[in-house]
Formats: C-alpha cells, sequence, structure tokens
C-alpha cells in the first residue's frame, strides 16, 4: 500500500508541476515562477478543503432550521 501512495503522491506532484509550467507559460513568462510553483506544489499534496455549504444536522436549532 505503501508504494501505491508514493505513486500517487508523485503524480500529484508531478501534474501540478505540468499545469503550473503550462499556466506560465501560456501567460507569456519569461522566467519561471517558484513561488507559484511552490504553491501549485503545495496545494496539490495539502488541498484546501471546499467551503461548507449549509449546515449539518447537528447545526441546527429551532431558529435555523429551514
Amino acid at each position: 500500500m505503501e508504494m501505491a501512495d508514493q505513486t500517487d503522491r508523485r503524480q500529484a506532484i508531478a501534474t501540478a508541476i505540468s499545469a503550473e509550467l503550462e499556466r506560465q507559460a501560456l501567460a507569456g513568462a519569461g522566467r519561471v515562477d517558484v513561488e507559484a510553483l511552490a504553491t501549485a506544489i503545495d496545494e496539490a499534496l495539502d488541498p484546501v478543503a471546499p467551503a461548507s455549504e449549509g449546515k449539518r444536522p447537528d447545526e441546527l436549532n429551532a431558529t435555523n432550521d429551514d
């Protein structure tokens, strides 16, 4: 199982690098923006959780149950 996790991790990194370099190239960058590349890799390895929509059942009460 460890090998599959490493393969998935490496694939996520490779995909993030490829996508970010492509984005920068399409934007006409003359040099690689290393900070943007690092951010893309960081987000690929630890994605930002989507904003929560609505309320969970334990957050509901008589005044907000609609």
